[in-house]
């Protein structure tokens, strides 16, 4: 009795298996690498979709910088619409991937070595996405330059008390670094494709992956370089998860608009990033796992243990919410307090209880193991909480707006067909990126992937 007690609770203790299935070093690289080898139907069809939403981006851009501005649906007093809307949405879900493979790194957390690649690739595609909106919305793009710190012949020198101006140098910065991090995590696998496109025969394939693997030959030298760049790295953005997304939430928070003007802004912003950025990782890994068949290197203990983090980040974002009502309630502020009772009941109830229902509401099915490890439910949940985190970036630009400090100054807004077309235009873009990544890269690190395994194990 005591023995098979024992065996239980060694059973518990026993880490899970990060690759299952019978691999060997070699099987691996064959399995990971082989959707860089053809291109199949279904790829077409999608990378067709891509570029069609891509031309129409491009065309409603076109329109915007001849026509100006009036073609999107801002008013007054709603003077920030769509743009600012889809430009905090974008950039929230670059979070997962500095989070999943830096933080996670750091602390050792080895089942990231499955995701982290998909994770990195979607930061940068969802960062480009948002740093399209700074620039356009100013409404003058041609004088985005003023943006810069440049010193000019005009003495005009950019505001740097401008949340805006913040704005940028964030997203450079956290575009670097990630971009960097990316690339020098990549190099050991170039260098995979790089030798098997040599066997191939694949001159052009041969050449291009040579020059972006720099000579890379699996020597103990670059190893050791690379892992120590690796590290260096992963500390340097480490705090860029926490920094970015508050300058984000500085947009609002530094204000005095009643529903703006809140110093939980910098928390609550973050961790909402983190969870719209897992829930989106989650949505197409789940869709490149069925696809490419690599349910054995993306097991069903990676969607647990994401799923965990989506329950974890939404239990926090549920938290804020209920803070913001408290603090309005206890400041004793009448304009804060109608600014959170209208977003509750007021014209624009629908958009918050949307908000409320998929950000709070749904995750907590994940209390639940078997919800935990249904595919199909992780899959609702994932889009529910994209959808909902979405309409929390509304909820906070267009209540806080809708109702000023004067009854006279009250309006509506609505989206035109423009605001709609562009915001479906840069899923063009980020989907455009992102397939052409699954062609041409191995969307799991290959390297990292084989570090994991028992094989690796010296002992």
């Amino acid at each position: 009795m005591q023995e098979t007690s024992a065996t239980a609770l060694n059973d518990k203790l026993k880490r899970a298996t990060l690759v299952e299935g019978d691999y060997s070093f070699d099987k691996v690289s064959e399995v990971i690498t082989r959707p860089t080898r053809s291109t199949p139907s279904w790829w077409l069809i999608a990378f067709t979709g891509a570029l069609s939403a891509l031309t129409l981006y491009g065309v409603t851009v076109a329109l915007l910088v001849y026509e100006g501005t009036g073609v999107w649906g801002v008013n007054n007093p709603i003077g920030w619409g769509y743009a600012i809307i889809n430009m905090v949405w974008w950039v929230g879900i670059g979070h997962a991937g500095t989070l999943i493979s830096a933080v996670l790194f750091l602390c050792r957390q080895k089942w990231r070595t499955s995701i982290n690649r998909f994770a990195e690739a979607m930061t940068l595609f969802a960062v480009i996405c948002a740093l399209q909106f700074p620039a356009l919305h100013v409404g003058r793009p041609w004088l985005a330059y003023f943006m810069f710190p440049i010193p000019n012949q005009m003495d005009i020198w950019p505001n740097f008390r401008s949340p805006l101006l913040w704005d940028l140098f964030a997203f450079s910065t956290y575009f670097l670094t990630s971009f960097l991090f990316w690339y020098v995590g990549l190099i050991p696998d170039l260098a995979v494709l790089r030798d098997k496109a040599a066997r191939a025969g694949k001159k052009i394939a041969t050449y291009l992956y040579g020059i972006f693997s720099v000579g890379w030959r699996g020597a103990n030298r670059h190893w050791k370089n690379y892992e120590r760049a690796y590290l260096i790295l992963a500390g340097i953005s480490t705090p860029l998860v926490l920094s970015v997304h508050s300058i984000v939430s500085f947009d609002f928070a530094v204000s005095q608009i009643p529903g703006w003007h809140t110093t939980i802004f910098p928390p609550y912003f973050v961790a909402g990033a983190i969870f719209s950025g897992f829930a989106l990782v989650l949505t197409l890994m789940i869709i490149a796992r069925q696809i490419y068949g690599f349910k054995d290197f993306v097991t069903m203990y990676h969607i647990d243990t994401m799923n965990k983090f989506l329950l974890a980040t939404g239990t926090m974002v549920g938290y804020a919410y209920a803070m913001e009502f408290f603090i309005a309630w206890y400041s004793g502020n009448e304009y804060e307090r109608f600014a959170f009772v209208n977003r509750a009941f007021g014209p624009y109830s629908w958009a918050y209880w949307t908000m409320f229902s998929c950000n709070v509401f749904v995750p907590q099915i994940f209390w639940f193991k078997k919800m935990r490890r249904s595919i199909v439910v992780a899959f609702i949940v994932s889009i529910l909480v994209n959808i909902g985190m979405w309409f929390e970036r509304f909820v906070i630009v267009v209540t806080s707006l809708h109702r000023d400090f004067l009854p006279a100054s009250w309006g509506y807004y609505s989206p035109t067909w423009v605001d709609i077309c562009m915001y479906i235009g840069t899923f063009g873009l980020f989907f455009t990126l992102f397939l052409i990544f699954l062609r041409f890269l191995p969307m799991i690190a290959i390297s990292e992937v084989k570090g994991v395994m028992p094989e690796a194990n010296p002992h």
